[in-house]
């Protein structure tokens, strides 16, 4: 793309959506990602000294990484050629790669290559890249929503140098809205707008840090807002509702409904109710409440109310904890959903979480409990002329790999802190501990 070829898009730009339209054109305009294109940072002194070497951008939707890939088209002496992986093929490759090495060769003139959705590429497209992107003859730039280190070749990403993307805050967001309302330019602001600040909330908290979302739901509530008497468009909760097709949720994240809604989550578990667990869980969902926070509650749960009666259910939160962080939302959801149900519908016992709770209490109240002897450390020269260890008795040189012998301290002889209950896996353990009570 030459300089002309990018003018033309830039000017069709502004007749396009306002996303579009109000998509920054230089770094100072980009609001967010400072850890990448702040001030000193090293994708920002590449681009501003047109050093750019291959790059993988990855993000969610709606964080700039198309913006990015713009940017550098606009400040490049080189030659910039963009494609997405969805709609090109392997003929687009050749013809790209082909007129990279003309345009080298010919004129000295580098050329980047934006690939959108790189992700999309099966294995021999980006093994067709590899060999290009290793001499110099095109230097890539990668867009993606997925793990690279899933989805793009080993080979290709040791080549390029990967930067990760975050959502955008709720104030990032907010900023471009304010941003886009008042630009006359390319924005809204040949209009006149008041937006109640439920509603630009509303949008902003919807959005989930996507720009993009956000931008194109102002847009539609401005533009189908006819004005009132004095000639200004209202945008209201309902509309902005209505706009990015949501209803607000009633779930302030640090009042009172938060907790309500954590505390019937839990208890709907605890309950056994797979169906009110899972309405509670999507309610948090749809509010924006962080994964991670819901995962952690899972795995809680899984330990402290199903606990030994299904050992299974802590491995199965655990793979869904792992999930969240592994392929992030919307994705997640599904493996929070099966955590959920199985807990829900697993045994229920608190006989580890009462455990450890007396134990706890017998350690606090104790005046002077001691290992018993044969139960010390006697691995140090002089251990067995203490009595260290003498008497002890090795279980695995006995039938069943058990013998009777004392383990707790005198002071706490006797006592039972783990009560096994008569459900699921825990009414074998209770055979277990009957079986070694009576010694048979």
């Amino acid at each position: 793309m030459d300089l002309f070829e990018f003018g033309q898009k830039q000017e069709a730009a502004k007749q396009g959506p306002l996303a579009a339209r109000m998509r920054p054109r230089t770094l100072d305009e980009i609001v967010g990602q400072s850890h990448i294109v702040g001030p000193g940072k090293l994708l920002r002194r590449a681009i501003e000294a047109d050093q750019l070497s291959s790059i993988i951008l990855y993000g969610p939707p709606g964080t700039g990484k198309t913006t990015l890939a713009r940017v550098i088209a606009g400040s490049t002496k080189a030659f910039f050629e963009q494609l997405n992986a969805v709609t090109a093929g392997v003929a687009d490759l050749r013809r790209v790669i082909q007129e990279a090495k003309d345009r080298l060769g010919m004129h000295g003139q580098r050329t980047v290559l934006f690939i959108d959705e790189i992700h999309r590429f099966n294995r021999s497209q980006q093994d067709a890249l590899l060999p290009h992107v290793e001499d110099g003859t095109i230097i890539l730039i990668g867009a993606t929503t997925e793990n690279p280190s899933f989805e793009v070749n080993a080979a290709l990403l040791s080549r390029s140098r990967l930067f990760s993307l975050h959502p955008l805050s709720e104030e990032e967001m907010k900023t471009i809205l304010l941003r886009a309302l008042a630009d006359k330019e390319r924005g809204l602001g040949n209009y006149q707008v008041h937006v109640e600040e439920a509603a630009l909330q509303h949008i902003v908290h919807t959005a989930g840090g996507d720009s993009r979302n956000a931008i194109n739901a102002l847009d539609l509530a401005v533009v189908t807002t006819p004005p009132n008497a004095e000639g200004v468009r209202v945008i209201t909760l309902e509309v902005a509702e209505e706009s990015i097709q949501q209803k607000v949720i009633r779930y302030d994240k640090s009042g009172d409904n938060h907790y309500d809604t954590v505390s019937a989550f839990i208890k709907s578990m605890r309950g056994s109710d797979p169906d009110a667990a899972l309405y509670y869980l999507a309610k948090m969902l749809q509010a924006g409440e962080d994964p991670r926070f819901i995962a952690r509650r899972i795995f809680i749960h899984a330990a402290e109310d199903v606990g030994m009666a299904d050992p299974r259910a802590l491995l199965i939160a655990s793979s869904a904890a792992h999930a969240v962080d592994v392929i992030g939302l919307p994705e997640a959801q599904i493996p929070l959903a099966q955590a959920v149900i199985y807990i829900a519908t697993a045994p229920k016992s608190n006989a580890v979480v009462r455990g450890i709770n007396e134990a706890i209490a017998a350690v606090k109240t104790e005046t002077g409990a001691e290992v018993p002897p044969h139960l010390r450390d006697a691995h140090f020269h002089g251990a067995k002329e203490q009595g260290r260890g003498k008497g002890y008795l090795y279980p695995h040189n006995f039938p069943r790999g058990y013998v009777k012998q004392q383990y707790l301290p005198d002071e706490h002889l006797g006592k039972k802190f783990y009560h096994p209950a008569s459900v699921g896996y825990e009414r074998k353990l209770q055979e277990f501990m009957r079986w070694v009570k009576n010694g048979e």
